[in-house]
């Protein structure tokens, strides 16, 4: 059939060899334009068909980019199979038309291929089941590969040699790659190791101090994880840094339903005394001695009985996840004090709620120490000094 069309091109073209290989260019270009039309057509009820299909993966996987591109390849694919019809092996048109083409192939099936990943990794960031895996680097990683070999291949084409010449080539110089490529393979092995072991998710909240990165984590790629401060500011960090150093993750803080408060109220040493009978029928009969577990307040320390009410306080309060461990103790006196300290766990794990929970249990114990007849440390201020010299 080539031959056929070249003799009647040759008869009504006079013959020459130029005039015959440019009206055959353009018949091949021309070819090209309706299969590309074609195939974009035929693409086009394939793509309609796939989004009224029942699932939802083959809507992300087969998307108008990934059709465009590959009706951009049918057209590349059916030229180089017509040019050694067309013209001589031997002939120079040949060889360049042939490795143009080729280089268009290349490139359109590399380009075919990126998609495709990219659209395999949007379709695990769209599923609530997949979206906090730190998988983009992977697929970085993936593309960057791929479009190595394309390179590779290309090259090839250009310089008339086979790929596994400029392979061999490259092993050579494997040491300057490694250099050059140092931070993109550490990323991609810092990747892995972070998925696989569960480490970190996008929506984490982490803390890295050496790099000054405290809040939540936007997007782990090949190589940086973005980080969105709680100031609003963005800060990156190398994917192999919080691997090779140590970071703080919150979000199992946030999973489990608990935040810890761990704060002390320091108590002046010289108001720890025994309580007096007055002051224990007081405390009865207003109720701040109830579900203490206390039979006998005939001769009770005022601090051991602000204790007990403060652990009943935090067992009773609804701030409080009682579930967790919550507890008063007594720590090692200090110049300022015994510090008496309320460790526990709030229900609630939200910044601002979290907040005001501790702010208003700490409220009403800076409140009920004097009711105890006990004295909250604090440091002289001037004021203080003036009132001692008046």
């Amino acid at each position: 059939m080539f031959d056929l069309i070249r003799t009647f091109v040759a008869q009504y073209t006079g013959g020459s060899e130029p005039v015959v290989n440019t009206v055959l260019v353009i018949l091949t270009a021309i070819v090209a334009v309706i299969a590309y039309y074609v195939v974009k057509r035929l693409l086009a009820i394939l793509e309609v068909l796939v989004h009224h299909s029942a699932t939802d993966w083959d809507d992300d996987l087969v998307n108008s980019a990934l059709l465009s591109a590959v009706s951009q390849l049918a057209p590349a694919i059916l030229v180089r199979w017509m040019l050694p019809g067309f013209f001589d092996d031997e002939s120079g048109s040949f060889h360049w038309l042939s490795a143009i083409t080729s280089l268009y192939i290349v490139w359109a099936a590399i380009r075919v291929v990126t998609i495709f990943i990219d659209n395999v990794y949007n379709g695990l960031a769209r599923r609530p089941r997949y979206k906090f895996y730190a998988v983009k680097g992977i697929f970085q990683m993936l593309k960057l590969i791929f479009i190595c070999i394309g390179v590779i291949i290309g090259v090839s084409i250009i310089i008339d040699r086979s790929p596994v010449t400029i392979i061999t080539a490259l092993g050579a110089s494997a040491a300057v790659l490694m250099l050059v490529f140092k931070d993109t393979i550490l990323g991609l092995v810092a990747s892995v190791q972070l998925t696989a072991n569960n480490m970190l998710h996008r929506g984490d909240w982490i803390e890295a101090e050496k790099h000054g990165a405290n809040g939540e984590v936007l997007d782990v790629s090949l190589t940086t994880v973005k980080v969105r401060n709680w100031d609003n500011s963005v800060t990156t960090v190398p994917p192999y840094s919080l691997i090779s150093e140590s970071f703080r993750n919150y979000e199992p803080m946030r999973v489990s339903g608990g935040r810890r408060v761990d704060r002390s109220v320091y108590i002046d040493i010289n108001s720890v005394r025994f309580c007096t009978a007055d002051e224990l029928r007081e405390l009865s009969e207003e109720g701040w001695l109830d579900g203490i577990g206390i039979e006998d307040v005939r001769r009770e320390v005022n601090l051991r009985l602000l204790r007990r009410y403060l652990e009943h306080y935090l067992s009773t309060n609804p701030l409080v996840n009682t579930e967790m461990l919550h507890m008063v103790r007594q720590l090692d006196p200090t110049q300022s004090g015994v510090p008496l300290q309320l460790y526990f766990f709030t229900r609630t794990t939200e910044w601002h709620e979290y907040e005001n929970a501790q702010g208003d249990i700490f409220d009403h114990v800076y409140a009920i120490v004097s009711r105890f007849g006990l004295r909250i440390y604090q440091t002289p201020a001037g004021a203080d000094l003036r009132a001692l010299r008046d």
